[in-house]
């Protein structure tokens, strides 16, 4: 009998970290799934246990905090093992013009949350994914990118910055994972 896929989610509590929440919670899928949102993670964790889930954990957390990332991860491994899959999701958006002094900050902050939270998410999990695809099981790091990675957008240069450097950054690491056996999946709605 195969064991249920273990599965970590950032930006869970909304949008496209919810949606893959639920879709992996139907496949019977164990769940850690991390926001900054700590009610709605839980009101989406109850919604999950109610509809079937079986084992669903909360981490409350900013992924531009590494420190409190590192111990999310290390929880989820003890209770649950390593991941098959850690979905980095997490990601803001918001209209930026760089000739607002203003929106400076803003650039900085989606910037910060969007790439090195990612790298945040990831660099936890990487040393104990390495050692299980030694052993068979290998896993899938899988980085939320967007189309305006490739392709610019108006009024969101910090946004569409911000998922070129996510795409690039994927497929570095890529590159180093490769004869690791860990995956690296980029996905660009």
């Amino acid at each position: 009998m195969q064991s249920a896929q273990k599965v970590f989610i950032t930006g869970a509590s909304s949008g496209i970290g919810s949606a893959l929440a639920r879709l992996y919670a139907k496949q019977g899928a164990f769940l850690g799934l991390a926001a900054r949102r700590g009610d709605q993670l839980q009101t989406l964790a109850k919604a999950l246990t109610s509809a079937g889930a079986t084992q669903v954990h909360c981490y409350p957390l900013d992924v531009t905090d590494a420190a409190v990332l590192r111990l999310a991860a290390e929880d989820f491994i003890a209770r649950l093992g390593v991941p098959d899959i850690v979905i980095a999701n997490a990601g803001v958006s918001g209209g930026t013009l760089t000739e607002c002094v203003e929106d400076l900050e803003v650039i900085k902050r989606i910037l910060e949350i969007n790439v090195y939270g990612m790298a945040a998410t990831f660099s936890p999990f990487i040393a104990a994914m390495r050692k299980n695809a030694k052993s068979g099981k290998p896993g899938r790091l899988v980085g939320i990118a967007s189309v305006a990675g490739i392709r610019g957008l108006p009024g969101a240069e910090a946004y569409s910055a911000s998922k070129a450097a996510a795409i690039t950054y994927l497929e570095s690491l890529r590159l180093e994972l490769r004869s690791s056996g860990v995956k690296v999946v980029t996905i660009a709605p």
